[in-house]
């Protein structure tokens, strides 16, 4: 089963072994609205933790996702250069950004988990 954590930039990790499937929470998603463009990253690229790692583009605005966590990308959502509306349709499913081999599984520390997450952005009203 997959350990799932969120960050306060509205990312969400699935973790399984050494790997993060990695994309944006239901919330940055109804902030965002219809999501009409995704650029995702080259698979192969080294991202450190907090680089801009793709872009959403919706029609209200355009935003970054930042790796949550170093490492490597070993995949990339192909699905959403030909579809990026599936943003809009399961945003912590099936469109799913990136996944990322994770280099220092120290940095997941901090991270929150659903009930700490839920709170946070009830807590940002």
């Amino acid at each position: 089963m997959a350990d799932i954590k969120y960050t306060d930039d509205h990312e969400y990790l699935s973790i399984e072994g050494d790997v993060a499937t990695v994309g944006i929470t239901k919330h940055a998603q109804e902030q965002l609205g219809d999501v009409v463009f995704v650029e995702l990253p080259e698979v192969g690229k080294a991202v450190a933790k907090g680089d801009e790692a793709a872009v959403v583009e919706s029609v209200k605005a355009a935003a970054e996702v930042y790796a949550p966590v170093s490492g490597e990308v070993v995949e990339a959502n192909g699905d959403l250069e030909g579809n990026p509306g599936l943003v809009n349709e399961d945003p912590e499913g099936g469109a799913w950004f990136m996944k990322i081999k994770i280099s220092d599984k120290s940095e997941l520390d901090g991270m929150m988990d659903a009930d700490g997450y839920a709170k946070f952005v009830a807590e940002q009203g």
